[in-house]
């Protein structure tokens, strides 16, 4: 099988926050990444979204990582894929998402 992705992913497990522009009053979600790179993240989550859905992603790169502070990622993407599973009785979802623009933020970012 040939490798599509334009980008190299990198397995890390961040916390994500995701919201639908759209909805402006609808729920903030929260989630765990399994893999981003520059053009993409796969992430879980416990709310449905749609494919085709805009997303507002905000993820936190922690001092380990950044080897100095926190940095904020806010990016705006669009879910490509959902895949549902079921793990002893509850649903989860793995959502993959295109990544369409991003800005890094040091310091906290002023929409959370």
């Amino acid at each position: 099988m040939t490798e599509r992705r334009a980008a190299h992913r990198y397995d890390l497990s961040l916390p994500v926050i995701i919201r639908v522009p759209y909805d402006k009053d609808g729920p903030t979600r929260n989630g765990k990444t399994r893999d981003i790179s520059t053009r993409g993240v796969y992430f879980t989550i416990d709310q449905d979204l749609a494919a085709g859905a805009e997303l507002d992603i905000t993820l936190t790169l922690p001092a380990q990582i950044t080897r100095g502070t926190e940095v904020f990622v806010r990016a705006q993407g669009k879910v490509v894929r959902v895949e549902k599973k079921n793990h002893d009785g509850s649903l989860h979802l793995g959502v993959a998402a295109v990544i369409e623009r991003y800005d890094i933020v040091r310091g906290e970012p002023d929409h959370l």
